[in-house]
C-alpha cells in the first residue's frame, strides 16, 4: 500500500471529499503511480493483478476529466464480461457520489436490447459495456461515440482471450483520435503490447502487485498420477480446511464438468460456471456464491473473470495454469484484504515443465506435498449456511433492500443477523437468509407484500 494521501492529487474537492467520506485516505501502489499521469492527460498502461484498486484509479480519471454540463457521452470503458461492467459503474457510481447529474450507462449483452436504446435516446456522460454489445449498438446506429474523450480497456488480457479483438478494434475505429487511453491489464502479453503501440500516444507504463501480501496466502503443491487422483486430493483437502468459499480452476470446460459432476455424487455444495450457461442463469450462480449459500464454484478463468468476490478462502488448481502469470492471478483471489487464503494446485510428471516455468516466476523451489491422512474422510462435507430467495420485483418497481429487511424482520420471529447480502437489480431481488429460516422467510415473502403487491417468490 502506499503511504500517499489521495489528497495530494489535483483532484475535483467533491472527489476528494467524496473520497473521505467513503474511508479512502491512502492511494494503493496502482493508483499512485497512475493517476498524477491520468490527472494530467496522459495514456496509462498499468499491469495489475485482481485487488490492486485499478477500478478506483481510472474511476477518478473519468470523473476528473468529465464535463457533467456537456450532456455527451465523454468516456467509454470496455470489460470483457458483464458481471465486471456492472462491478465497474458500481464503483464509478459510488466514487461520482458527491458530483450532481452524471448520468452512467452500462450496455452488456445478455439484457434485452430495447431497453437500453431508450435510456441511450435518454443520454450519458460515461458507457461501461462489453464489446459485444457495444458494437451492436454501433452497428445499429443506437450509439455514437464521436465525443468520447477518454477510453478504457479493462482487463484487456481477458477481452482477448475472450475473443474481442475485432469487436475492440471496430469501437476503437469510431472514436476520435484525439482522445487519452487507459488501458488496464493483469497480465501484458505480447498481443496487449500489439494493441497498446496502435492505440496509444507515448503511454507510461506501471506495473504493480496486488494489495494482498505473499505471506497471506499459504501455498502447496501436490504430485499426483492422475485426474482420479486429483478429485481424491480436493476431496480430502476440502474435507480437512473446512472452507466456506472455494473456487477450483480447471483449464478447460470439460474439466469443470467432471469435477462438478465427481464432487457432487461426494455430496459437496458445488456449482459450474462455464461460457455455455445463460446469462441469468450465471447471474443467479454469482450471486448464491457471493452471498455464501453455495459453497464450491468450478470454473474456467475466462468464466471467472471480473467476479466480485469477497473474503475467497481457498484456491484449487484442478490442472496447472497454462501460463505462470495466470496461476498468480487464481491464487490472487484469496487471502485478499488482510485475511488468510490457502491455494493448492495439482500437477503430474507431464507438467514438470509448467513446475519448472512457475519455479522461475515464483522464485521458489515446489515439491510436492503430502495430501491429508485418508481419516479426513470421516470429516462431514461442509454445508453452506445461508440460503437464497429471489423476488420477481427490483428497482423499477421501487422495491428498496430496507422495504425486504423490513418484511422479515417486522415481526421479530427472525432477526436481522439471520439475513445477508440483498442484491437489487432492475426487475429482481435476491435475499441471503439462514439456512435454518429458510422456509419460513420464503413463506413471509411469498404471503406477504412489497409496496404494498405480492411479487413472485422462488428459493433457490
Amino acid at each position: 500500500m502506499s503511504q500517499l494521501s489521495f489528497s495530494t492529487l489535483q483532484l475535483k474537492p467533491e472527489l476528494i471529499q467524496n473520497l473521505e467520506s467513503m474511508g479512502y485516505q491512502q492511494m494503493t501502489d496502482i493508483q499512485a503511480q497512475s493517476l498524477p499521469t491520468i490527472i494530467a492527460g496522459g495514456d496509462v498502461i498499468a499491469q495489475g493483478k485482481t485487488g490492486s484498486g485499478k477500478t478506483a484509479a481510472f474511476g477518478l480519471g473519468v470523473l476528473e476529466k468529465l464535463d457533467v454540463k456537456r450532456f455527451r457521452i465523454q468516456s467509454l470503458i470496455l470489460c470483457p464480461t458483464r458481471e465486471l461492467a456492472d462491478q465497474v459503474a458500481k464503483e464509478i457510481r459510488k466514487l461520482a457520489r458527491a458530483i450532481h447529474n452524471i448520468k452512467i450507462l452500462t450496455l452488456c449483452g445478455g439484457m434485452p436490447f430495447g431497453p437500453q436504446v431508450g435510456s441511450l435516446e435518454h443520454g450519458a456522460h460515461i458507457i461501461v459495456g462489453t464489446p459485444g454489445r457495444i458494437e451492436d449498438h454501433l452497428g445499429k446506429g443506437t450509439l455514437k461515440l464521436d465525443d468520447v474523450n477518454m477510453l478504457v480497456l479493462d482487463e484487456a488480457d481477458r477481452m482477448l482471450e475472450m475473443g474481442f479483438q475485432a469487436s475492440v478494434d471496430f469501437i476503437i475505429s469510431q472514436i476520435p483520435q484525439q482522445r487519452q487511453t487507459l488501458l488496464f491489464s493483469a497480465t501484458y502479453p505480447a498481443e496487449i503490447a500489439d494493441i497498446a503501440k496502435k492505440i496509444m500516444q507515448s503511454p507510461t507504463k506501471v506495473t504493480v502487485e496486488g494489495n494482498h501480501e505473499e505471506s497471506t496466502i499459504s501455498q502447496h503443491f501436490y504430485k499426483v498420477e492422475n485426474d482420479s487422483e486429483r478429485i481424491d486430493g480436493i476431496r480430502l483437502l476440502l474435507l480437512k480446511h473446512q472452507p466456506e468459499s472455494t473456487i477450483v480452476f480447471c483449464n478447460t470446460k470439460k474439466d469443470v464438468q467432471i469435477v462438478v459432476n465427481e464432487l457432487r455424487n461426494y455430496g459437496f455444495n458445488v456449482q459450474d460456471l462455464h461460457g455455455d450457461l445463460e446469462q441469468r442463469d450465471r447471474t443467479e450462480v454469482l450471486v448464491r456464491f457471493a452471498n455464501k449459500s453455495i459453497s464450491i464454484l468450478v470454473a474456467t478463468d475466462v468464466a471467472a473473470r471480473g467476479l466480485d468476490i469477497d473474503a475467497l478462502d481457498a484456491v484449487f488448481n484442478y490442472h496447472i495454469a497454462r501460463d505462470s502469470e495466470i496461476h498468480v492471478h487464481r491464487i490472487g483471489r484469496t487471502g485478499r484484504a488482510g485475511s488468510t487464503g490457502i491455494a493448492c494446485s495439482f500437477f503430474s510428471e507431464k507438467e514438470s515443465y509448467k513446475i519448472g516455468l512457475l519455479e522461475d516466476y515464483l522464485d521458489r523451489t515446489i515439491e510436492g506435498e503430502l495430501l491429508p491422512d485418508a481419516s479426513v474422510l470421516n470429516a462431514s462435507v461442509y454445508s453452506p449456511k445461508m440460503a437464497t430467495i429471489q423476488i420477481d420485483g427490483g428497482k423499477k418497481q421501487k422495491v428498496r433492500a430496507g422495504d425486504i429487511l423490513g418484511a422479515l424482520t417486522g415481526d421479530k420471529t427472525i432477526s436481522a443477523s439471520e439475513v445477508g447480502k440483498i442484491q437489487l437489480s432492475d426487475n429482481w431481488a435476491y435475499v441471503a437468509v439462514s439456512r435454518k429460516f429458510a422456509k419460513q422467510a420464503f413463506k413471509k415473502l411469498s404471503d406477504g407484500k412489497l409496496k404494498g403487491r405480492k411479487f413472485r417468490v422462488r428459493l433457490l
